[in-house]
């Protein structure tokens, strides 16, 4: 059966995630106090905390004190997939949008245990965030793994892979930079498929479901989908010129 996709723009204040309560644990809250400073971009927001103001700005050479390939994770949970790819990728730049406070401090203690000095993390809204904050054709590989299924049909809106944000990620990767995928759902991995494949600025890598990505590391969210059974779905696209 064909997915069935809306075509209804995505409002501001329609958002992919639901904040929990920001109460940190007492090492969080530590691990944010005295990290904070090094890891930690605080662009401009509008009325929600987790926004990112439309003339925010971030001079991410600056940030980084180098110019170089930028890589860029969107749900960024506790860092387990943030730390590994730092330590993978010392000569790229990796930037994480995280919306949740406790994850984003445990994310902190990550970075600092692994000596990630290459990372740089954003509380903010991850869809907003690469709007603003990064220009067309800057972002060398995007990653979203586990997103929020958001299983209701009423609540398909606020997947955040649809194709409004198919369309941003695809101007704002370098041409032939690619865009990784994974979820445990199968309706919402077929819903990717659908969106990416009707998308204009991607192609399917390899042309149906990615093989697992090896630079992957099993996080607390693969591994609840393997213990209830479910499938792991890879996808891979590139983004391809005008």
């Amino acid at each position: 059966m064909p997915v069935t996709i809306t075509a209804e723009p995505i409002r501001r204040d329609v958002v992919s995630y639901v904040r929990r309560g920001p109460r940190m644990n007492s090492s969080q809250a530590r691990a944010w106090e005295t990290l904070r400073e090094r890891y930690v971009v605080e662009p401009a927001h509008d009325e929600r905390v987790t926004s990112v103001a439309a003339d925010a700005a971030v001079d991410w050479d600056a940030e980084f004190g180098r110019r170089a390939p930028m890589g860029v994770e969107i749900g960024s949970g506790a860092g387990e997939t943030l730390a590994a790819l730092a330590l993978a990728r010392p000569d790229e730049n990796i930037v994480g949008f995280e919306v949740f406070a406790p994850a984003a401090a445990s994310t902190l203690s990550r970075l600092d245990r692994a000596g990630a000095g290459n990372v740089r993390l954003v509380v903010a809204d991850g869809a907003q965030g690469l709007a603003t904050l990064f220009g067309p054709r800057c972002v060398s590989e995007l990653w979203t793994f586990f997103p929020d299924p958001w299983h209701k049909k009423r609540h398909h809106k606020r997947r955040l892979v649809g194709a409004e944000f198919a369309s941003l990620a695809a101007s704002r990767l370098v041409v032939g930079g690619l865009w990784r995928l994974a979820t445990d759902w199968a309706d919402y991995a077929e819903w990717m498929r659908a969106v990416l494949d009707a998308e204009p600025g991607l192609a399917n890598e390899y042309g149906g479901w990615a093989p697992r990505w090896d630079q992957r590391p099993v996080t607390r969210f693969e591994r609840r989908g393997l213990d209830a059974g479910r499938t792991i779905y890879d996808l891979c696209y590139r983004a391809v010129g005008a």
